[in-house]
């Protein structure tokens, strides 16, 4: 059974995100270069168990439709993080970024949520056994508070706003949003576009247009260890990447417009 959460605003939960950067750079005494350390301030800073595990057989759940659907889960009684063989980058290297991105996820229950567990011990809502983990991380229930509660966090653990914003005008060169109209692709980038789409089963009217943006964002992803994907969904978060033009408003003071 999913745990019921509070609504939290996205500022308090970014801002929980960067005071746990604020802690890690206290406490190494130096500056946090890119990409962020994320299983040093798992282990290191936070002090908790970090493994790798088949985690279907594990915890004796079938896999969906042949593919891995747990990619995490975390034992708050025990203080331990275990995420999915199938994201280890030593064994799989081109799933680094959801490696990284999965493990900021855990931090983000870690941080947000553990104190649910005593408040739902007895409405059955965790696992009677210690030996069960607190939360269980399915792909096929992201839209549920508490695990879009722990992406965002990861996305601004990973990705902190103002480092955004620097390689965005670092890799770009602009300040300024990048509107979906003023990319004007090849056929060499529209061919990798739909390839991407392709490769993914995708099929919805905005893939491509999401496919695109992720081919601006990939340079940037690089530096800080994410997918392209995860970094389009950060970069459009942050107004950088617009699908379309803001619409203008005006202030009217008396009978005068002010833009």
């Amino acid at each position: 059974m999913t745990i019921k959460v509070r609504y939290l605003p996205e500022d308090e939960i970014e801002q929980d995100a960067e005071l746990l950067l604020a802690e890690y750079k206290e406490t190494t005494g130096a500056p946090i270069k890119l990409p962020v350390p994320v299983a040093e301030i798992t282990t290191y800073h936070l002090a908790l168990r970090l493994g790798f595990a088949d985690l279907h057989q594990t915890l004796g759940v079938p896999m969906l439709r042949g593919q891995p659907d747990i990619l995490g889960a975390i034992w708050i009684d025990t203080e331990t993080i275990l995420i999915d063989r199938s994201l280890d980058p030593k064994e799989h290297p081109s799933m680094s970024g959801r490696y990284r991105f999965s493990l900021g996820h855990e931090i983000g229950h870690w941080r947000l949520h553990r104190s649910y567990v005593g408040r739902e011990a007895n409405q059955n809502s965790l696992f009677d056994s210690p030996s069960e983990p607190t939360v269980i991380c399915r792909s096929s229930q992201a839209k549920e508070p508490i695990e879009w509660q722990a992406d965002f966090y990861s996305s601004c653990l990973m990705m902190p706003r103002s480092r955004v914003h620097d390689e965005w005008k670092e890799c770009l060169g602009r300040t300024r949003p990048l509107l979906l109209s003023d990319l004007q692709p090849n056929d060499p980038v529209m061919l990798r576009a739909q390839t991407s789409i392709y490769e993914q089963g995708r099929n919805e009217p905005a893939a491509v247009d999401d496919a695109l943006f992720e081919n601006v964002a990939k340079p940037i992803a690089r530096r800080f260890g994410v997918s392209p994907a995860a970094m389009r969904i950060r970069l459009e978060g942050l107004g950088l990447l617009l699908r379309e033009a803001p619409k203008q408003t005006s202030l009217w003071i008396g009978s005068y417009p002010l833009f």
